[in-house]
């Protein structure tokens, strides 16, 4: 695996490969690498013959200093990690090769970044436009994967990806849970092993109000996954929104989706720790 760390030598790297007739993959992440991150390189390997993988915690999409500075950093073992999983190239570049000046784009993202994760973190979905926008010009693969426990931004970078042109599917791959069925997430980390036993409370509920879901409407079920999650101690539920799985718009009954299926959304506080999860409502 090719370690390459300014944007003319990734360029350079891809170009060649595009010479030679070859399709290419990117896999975007902030590093601290688990097997949720590997799934995407597993996937992207079947379907390019290059794969790029940047790691690069993105300052602008992160509205709290604090979550930024606690950020986990374990560029070592993510070399080891992808590099197992037959990576090509890992991108892993500074701040400053990336921003050699502020981007001060602002992206009309429209109102699927306006709700849940928009409404919270102010900024944020702008921040992720950026850094997602500037990896699709520098690669200008043929495909990019994002794993589905970031379901609002995979809609978010679709919508980007309209509004600039770009040429390349948007591929979402399955959340994959631990063994308890918590969320894989970089964040896991840094949950206490008191609180990482509490997390994963937060699917328990979600997939337990499936059954609930029949027989209630989808206000009682919202309240019934939040009450049972903040029964919990160090748990609180930032927001639980049931949502159109395209327009990420709440829904006031379940069959007001017209794209598909109803999605919860929820983040929660695991004491300091902000999780995020999300469920399908296959009610039919």
């Amino acid at each position: 695996m090719e370690i390459i760390r300014t944007v003319d030598g990734l360029r350079k790297r891809v170009a060649e490969a595009r010479a030679n007739g070859k399709s290419v993959g990117l896999v975007p992440t902030m590093g601290a690498l688990h097997a949720g991150h590997i799934s995407l390189v597993d996937r992207a390997r079947k379907e390019n013959d290059l794969v790029v993988v940047s790691v690069f915690v993105n300052p602008t999409q992160f509205n709290n200093a604090e979550d930024l500075a606690t950020y986990p950093r374990t560029e070592e073992a993510d070399c080891a990690k992808l590099s197992q999983a037959g990576v090509d190239i890992a991108f892993i570049p500074s701040v400053e090769e990336v921003y050699p000046e502020p981007d001060t784009r602002v992206f009309d993202l429209g109102s699927v970044a306006e709700v849940m994760e928009g409404a919270m973190r102010p900024g944020h979905f702008n921040g992720v436009a950026q850094i997602v926008s500037k990896l699709f010009a520098i690669v200008e693969p043929d495909r990019a994967y994002f794993g589905e426990k970031d379901f609002q931004q995979i809609a978010v970078i679709r919508r980007m990806v309209e509004l600039e042109g770009f040429k390349l599917q948007v591929v979402d791959c399955p959340i994959c849970r631990e063994s308890d069925g918590l969320a894989m997430s970089s964040r896991n980390t840094r949950l206490t092993p008191e609180q990482r036993q509490i997390a994963p409370a937060i699917h328990r509920a979600m997939h337990d109000s499936l059954e609930f879901a029949r027989t209630h409407t989808l206000a009682e079920t919202k309240a019934h996954v939040v009450n049972e999650i903040n029964g919990h101690p160090q748990m609180e539920v930032e927001y639980y929104d049931i949502v159109d799985p395209l327009t990420m718009q709440s829904l006031e009954n379940w069959n007001d989706a017209v794209n598909g299926s109803p999605v919860g959304c929820i983040t929660v506080y695991c004491g300091k720790v902000r999780l995020i999860d999300n469920i399908k409502y296959n009610l039919q």
